[in-house]
């Protein structure tokens, strides 16, 4: 097993050695070591300290915080090489008090045994700790041999559903790591009172599953199974037997090319930041949600007239129950709904190639960005099979957006209010009009520079003072 341990990681487990307490590396970071893959997140549980003691020793390495005094756990920060804060945190004891996953009372034992500690946890493959000291691995619940039998299994079956979060965490770590969930886990999951989880909690684990799968498609379809879609998302439930027309469609029902497309959404993320492939992915999955409502057969057709629309508010509702606003500055819920409400508009540009105006692309870049439409438009059309459908459609669009320069965002104006004022017009609702008339007509190609745009606005305020 290869975990890197930053000097600075290892001078704060000399120092508490020194105190009294054994630091062991817990949860993710051992689980991914043994999967080969970047251990990025180092937690440490710390034995045979007490809380104040362990904070202490912390506050001499930076910046300690604590994440609740009841949780006694720290979150170190200002650690040179250790990727961001290092949790460093008693053996906790759990015990049910209330509802939900707010209803869970967690108390520090210094005291504890590894593999008590190591027994609150949700998942044998989580439940695994490391002593950096000599190089050891502790399993005390067999996470290791089901890492390896790639099998999801509850560490303690009796205290597994006092939380239902968990069943919501194992929908993303199965299909992140591409995971069988073991029979008895999948009935306590199936039974989770996902009603009482708090939108947030539940928007962190369907993040997790979108931007962190190679096919998301294993969640979501795990989601279904177990009977979870009518609480978390009502909106995706009908697209399960609607159907779509087979020529167009042969792989079946709307869910399943859903599950087809959000695969394909997942390798197009490169290169964006979290808060674009966080809409790309939510663009997609809920790109079709308007189809349910408008598919009818029409002269032996199965067709899904006005879907892009109707699937508007259907996104809205999904985003509301799912508390998706901004991230980072980024309106990622308006994104959203830009792409779903024109999902289609890349395939009807390419047919009406020949006589798209350069204008109709930039305005399609006020709704939304066309370089995150490409992707979702792509997706869509690769979410298909079995056939040979070529995104042609998707490619010409990318091409033609790039060219304009709007892949991105829509041309900024030229002409500003002040250059209006500049030209006697008094501020007022006059100054906007005047401005987005002359906007207008730079998406058009007509004003290209200032000169141009002065210009029209010039002969704008003449023809009103005739007028």
């Amino acid at each position: 097993m290869d975990l890197e341990i930053p000097p600075s990681v290892r001078a704060v487990i000399d120092a508490l050695l020194a105190r009294g307490g054994r630091a062991y590396i817990v949860g993710g970071a051992v689980r991914d070591a043994l999967l080969g893959l970047p251990a990025l997140d180092l937690d440490l549980e710390v034995f045979g300290m007490p809380a104040e003691a362990l904070r202490d020793t912390l506050t001499t390495f930076g910046s300690v915080n604590a994440v609740g005094e009841a949780f006694t756990v720290f979150k170190l920060s200002g650690l040179a090489g250790a990727g961001g804060a290092v949790d460093v945190s008693l053996p906790r004891r759990d015990s049910k008090a209330g509802p939900g996953h707010r209803g869970i009372v967690v108390t520090g034992d210094p005291s504890l045994s590894l593999e008590e500690a190591s027994r609150r946890r949700d998942f044998t493959m989580n439940a695994l700790l490391y002593d950096p000291l000599r190089g050891e691995l502790h399993d005390p619940h067999g996470g290791a041999r089901d890492l390896e039998a790639r099998t999801l299994r509850a560490v303690d079956a009796s205290h597994f559903g006092e939380d239902p979060l968990r069943a919501l965490r194992a929908v993303q770590l199965a299909a992140r790591f591409e995971l069988v969930v073991e029979p008895v886990t999948a009935e306590l999951c199936r039974s989770m009172p996902l009603r009482e989880l708090p939108a947030e909690r539940i928007f962190g684990e369907i993040e997790k599953l979108l931007l962190s799968s190679r096919r998301p498609s294993g969640g979501l379809a795990l989601m279904k199974e177990w009977g979870m879609l009518p609480v978390i998302a009502p909106e995706l439930a009908p697209l399960a037997g609607t159907p779509q027309d087979p020529e167009w469609h042969p792989e079946g029902d709307v869910w399943t090319h859903t599950l087809l497309a959000v695969d394909q959404a997942t390798p197009l993320l490169a290169g964006l930041d979290r808060p674009r492939a966080l809409a790309v992915m939510l663009g997609t999955l809920a790109h079709d949600l308007g189809k349910p409502a408008t598919t009818q057969r029409i002269d032996g057709r199965i067709r899904s007239l006005g879907h892009e629309e109707a699937g508007v508010a259907l996104a809205e509702s999904l985003l509301d129950r799912w508390g998706v606003h901004t991230l980072h500055g980024y309106d990622v819920r308006g994104q959203v709904l830009g792409l779903v409400g024109n999902h289609l508009k890349p395939g009807q540009l390419y047919d009406d190639r020949d006589r798209v105006s350069d204008g109709a692309i930039r305005r399609l870049a006020r709704k939304c960005e066309p370089a995150l439409l490409y992707r979702v438009a792509r997706a869509d059309c690769l979410g298909r099979t079995p056939g040979d459908f070529p995104p042609v459609a998707m490619e010409w669009f990318l091409d033609r957006v790039t060219q304009l320069e709007v892949a991105l965002r829509p041309p900024p104006p030229i002409l500003m209010g002040r250059h209006v004022v500049a030209m006697g017009v008094a501020p007022g609702p006059e100054v906007g009009r005047i401005v987005q008339a002359v906007y207008e007509r730079q998406l058009d190609g007509v004003v290209t520079d200032l000169a141009g745009a002065e210009a029209a606005a010039r002969a704008m305020i003449a023809t009103t003072e005739t007028d």
